[in-house]
């Protein structure tokens, strides 16, 4: 039995079991499609990936949930990238990096302990009404590879108190070719901005704890709106307290694009039985 470096990496907190685990299979160059989906749905954590050699960049990342293969995802991107500098995959000295994945070339970089990324450009597009959230605006559908439906709610107590039908809402995501649904709220915490909760029942997912993706399509919400006076084009949102975590996502919208950052911390390190 063949066996692979692997590790399980916490991200957007510096503390472990606080932010979104990703399972980060280190070359897995001679996994199949299949093999690496069967991985992932045993992992059954929301995204697990795998670190391949690149001819056009310093890595190549396959993102896959329990049920399908994505072409970007944000905390995947930031927890590989810390994996890939740990073990070695990528030399730990590099302050910047260049990542191929499904949404193409995407540019990282390490700044004060905190790993960016530049996010893909977003599509954004009307939406019809999201079931069972009362948003303050007409939602949006905001695509990033993972395709969100945004909205906000009037304040982090009503955020907090939502209970979603996860049936409707798995439902309204297949109608409009969703991941999930990203909703949030001002913040009243004098630490952070925003407050963010993200559900993606349709992909086996009820609540992502703290969703990279999620928060850039807040981000492209608030800028395509002329909003970012409330946030400031640097901002910090907070996300996971609903279901026992409590993350930090940082937030950069600037001319060139949206970036999203965080900390990263290895909480598993071992090896994986692949094949």
């Amino acid at each position: 039995m063949k066996t692979l470096p692997f590790k399980q990496v916490d991200v957007f907190t510096d503390k472990p079991f606080l932010g979104n685990p990703v399972a980060v299979v280190i070359g897995g160059d001679a996994l199949d499609s299949a093999t690496m989906q069967r991985i992932a749905c045993w992992t059954n954590l929301s995204e697990t990936t795998f670190l391949l050699k690149s001819s056009v960049a310093d890595y190549r990342l396959r993102i896959f949930t329990p049920r399908r293969e994505l072409p970007f995802a944000g905390h995947p991107t930031l927890g590989s990238a810390h994996a890939a500098r740990e073990s070695g995959f990528v030399s730990s000295k590099s302050r910047s990096l260049r990542q191929e994945c499904g949404a193409g070339i995407l540019d990282l970089s390490v700044e004060d302990g905190k790993l960016f990324v530049k996010a893909p450009e977003p599509k954004i597009t009307p939406l019809a009404a999201i079931p069972g959230m009362d948003v303050l605006s007409p939602p949006v559908r905001v695509d990033v590879g993972p395709v969100w439906g945004v909205g906000e709610i009037a304040d982090a107590a009503a955020l907090a108190a939502l209970k979603p039908d996860m049936a409707a809402l798995a439902g309204y995501s297949n109608r409009h070719a969703l991941s999930g649904v990203t909703v949030f709220a001002r913040s009243t915490d004098g630490e952070t901005a925003i407050h963010v909760r993200s559900f993606a029942p349709a992909h086996g997912i009820p609540e992502d704890p703290v969703c990279g993706s999620g928060n850039i399509s807040v981000a492209a919400y608030l800028g395509s709106r002329n909003e970012l006076n409330r946030t400031g084009k640097s901002y910090i949102a907070r996300q996971g307290m609903q279901v026992g975590r409590d993350g930090r996502v940082f937030m950069r919208v600037e001319p060139d694009g949206i970036r999203l950052g965080g900390h990263a911390v290895t909480c598993v390190d071992g090896t994986i039985a692949a094949g």
